[in-house]
């Protein structure tokens, strides 16, 4: 194995040509920060108009002021409530014209052993997770995609590996569900030429990563992967903007690992570290 790297110091190379997705509207959940932040970013740098939405709009404005003047809207939304989500489609609409492209990427979960996870909890996570994902995509395809006859692109973001994800057993819960969400629509909704695809990160560098779990649980992964260090979320955006290009035309009902060889490598976290490990999580980073 190569030594690890540092995402930070070693950002991945744009490879798409600035101008591929000139006049496409897309829409992104999650855009204040991390993956969403990342993707938010690349989709204006390709020439996209983009909207990112979030519950919290002060750093879905700080991603804004990151792009190129006009290309980023901030737009306050919470993805688990429907009227919002309809609202939040409507006012593109009405704004911009048409969508073209969703990426569904807010999402959250806690780190804790199965047995401490509440109903409430529980709930909370999957609505969140799979619900919102839900909401979202059937707004815009009911509203946007199918209407326009031009149908469009999804990618909804979920994470390995597949085998389970020890801790976190109401996010595999969720994400597992997202990523069949996403199969039986690439069957149903062929006909209108929308194409949705899962894309599946592993450990991913973001800030709240970093300063929020454990060291022993940092370097637990970091021990299970194949090629260097953990993901970074210019990766994991890179390849949603693949997806999404004319280059990934034929990239359908599929999920796509960004994980860095974690799904394969087969090691979960074992249990009885676990319950170490999220004992010394602060509370903040337990909490959706």
């Amino acid at each position: 194995m190569s030594a690890p790297e540092d995402p930070a110091a070693a950002q991945p190379q744009p490879v798409l040509a600035q101008g591929v997705l000139d006049g496409q509207v897309a829409v992104v959940s999650g855009g204040g920060s991390g993956i969403g932040r990342a993707t938010v970013l690349e989709l204006a740098r390709l020439g996209a108009t983009v909207v990112a939405c979030g519950r919290r709009l002060e750093p879905l404005e700080e991603t804004a002021a990151l792009a190129a003047a006009g290309r980023v809207d901030a737009a306050a939304c919470d993805i688990r409530e429907e009227d919002q989500v309809s609202a939040l489609v409507d006012g593109v609409l009405g704004r911009h014209g048409r969508i073209d492209i969703l990426v569904n990427n807010a999402g959250g979960q806690f780190l804790s052993p199965a047995e401490d996870i509440t109903p409430k909890g529980f709930r909370t996570v999957v609505r969140l997770n799979l619900e919102g994902t839900w909401l979202m995509t059937h707004a815009v395809a009911t509203k946007a995609f199918i209407p326009s006859g031009r149908g469009g692109r999804v990618v909804s973001v979920t994470l390995t590996p597949h085998t389970g994800l020890t801790g976190m057993a109401h996010s595999s819960a969720a994400r597992a569900g997202v990523e069949n969400l996403m199969k039986v629509l690439a069957i149903e909704w062929a006909r209108f030429g929308i194409n949705l695809v899962a894309v599946a990160p592993g450990v991913v560098a973001t800030e709240t990563f970093r300063t929020k779990y454990p060291q022993e649980f940092q370097d637990h992964y970091s021990s299970r992967l194949l090629a260097g260090d953990f993901t970074a979320p210019e990766d994991v955006a890179q390849t949603i903007a693949f997806v999404v290009s004319p280059a990934g035309r034929a990239i359908t009902g599929s999920v796509i690992n960004v994980d860095r060889g974690h799904d394969v490598s087969q090691h979960p976290f074992p249990p009885r570290e676990i319950a170490t490990a999220t004992g010394s999580i602060p509370a903040e980073a337990r909490r959706t």
